[in-house]
This record gives structure tokens, C-alpha cells and sequence, in this order.
């Protein structure tokens, strides 16, 4: 039992030494107030998508761990049921995960996902936008929603996120943001 408790810490140890803060990858920490870091990915179609896509408009950009998880569905299905509201409030909504442009393909049509899941595979978003973590090897996005304003902007950023209550969260306070919008 000791010697897999002491494997196991050192496993632990391992993967956090390969994350981004301890591996000299420079890590984001976007703040409210700052320009949302930039990024270049492909949709579940294999369309390109930039941030200059939604000038004009609010953005929720949210990154979810894992295709198929629980909590990831349950999420995606969320924004999925309140996207006629996000939209005639004026918001796109775009789901960004390390998986790759195929997984979420599937994802998309078994959940009927009106809106583009982006893959970040090579990690470089995630890395930007400071969500990037690893538990025992494996890389993935912390659940986290980044909602931007018409001029590229960050206006909120939602860090522990509940995936069943998360797009109803940004529905309110975007009808609150909005009105303090120049």
C-alpha cells in the first residue's frame, strides 16, 4: 500500500510538473476590462473561426473538459436550450475544448449543437486564456466561461462554473452588462 501511495504521488507530481506554469510555457490570466487574447480554430465543420467572426456582438466563449463527459454535456445541452434567448440578447455562444475537430463533430450531432465547438488540440487557447490543467498526464480545459463584449473585451469571467445553471448565469448578467455598455 505505501509504495503505491508514494507511485501515485509521484505520478501527481509528474503531471504537475508538465503543466504550462512549470514547464516555462508562458500561461494567460486575462482580466475584465482587457482585450480577449486572439485565437484561430476549426469548428465541428472544419470552418476557421477568429474572435474578429463576432466583432459587433457578445461573445461567450466557454471551454468545457471533455466531449461526452457528464458535466460537459449537461453544460452543452444547457446552452443549446437557452440559445434563441442568448441570441435575441444579442450573444454568440462558442464552446472550445483540446478535443479534436471529429470528437466534437459527433458531439455536436448527437446533442443537436447549434453553435460551434472549436478545437483547441494543440492547447495554445487554453494556454492564452489561462484554463489549461492536467490531472495524472492528461491535459484539458477547466470548465471556465469568458463572456465578451461587442468590442473584443472582456466583461466577465465565470470560473467555477455549474454546468447545469452556467448559460442561464451569462443570459442574466448579459441583460445587466448590456445596459452598462457604452
Amino acid at each position: 500500500m505505501r509504495r503505491f501511495s508514494v507511485a501515485l504521488a509521484l505520478i501527481c507530481l509528474l503531471s504537475l510538473l508538465a503543466t504550462p506554469a512549470f514547464s516555462g510555457i508562458k500561461v494567460g490570466n486575462p482580466q475584465v476590462g482587457q482585450a480577449a487574447p486572439s485565437f484561430r480554430l476549426q469548428d465541428q465543420n472544419g470552418h476557421w473561426r477568429t474572435p474578429a467572426d463576432y466583432h459587433g456582438r457578445w461573445l461567450v466563449l466557454y471551454f468545457y473538459p471533455k466531449d461526452f463527459t457528464p458535466g460537459c454535456t449537461t453544460e452543452v445541452c444547457a446552452f443549446r436550450d437557452n440559445i434563441a434567448k442568448l441570441r435575441q440578447a444579442g450573444a454568440d455562444v462558442v464552446g472550445v475544448s483540446l478535443d479534436d475537430v471529429k470528437s466534437h463533430e459527433e458531439f455536436a450531432a448527437k446533442y443537436h449543437v447549434p453553435f460551434p465547438l472549436l478545437s483547441d488540440a494543440n492547447r495554445q487557447v487554453a494556454i492564452n486564456y489561462g484554463v489549461l490543467t492536467s490531472a495524472v498526464g492528461f491535459h484539458f480545459a477547466k470548465r471556465t466561461t469568458f463572456l465578451i463584449d461587442p468590442n473584443g473585451n472582456i466583461a466577465k469571467i465565470y470560473r467555477e462554473v455549474d454546468p447545469e445553471k452556467n448559460s442561464a448565469e451569462v443570459l442574466s448578467d448579459l441583460t445587466t452588462l448590456k445596459k452598462a455598455f457604452h
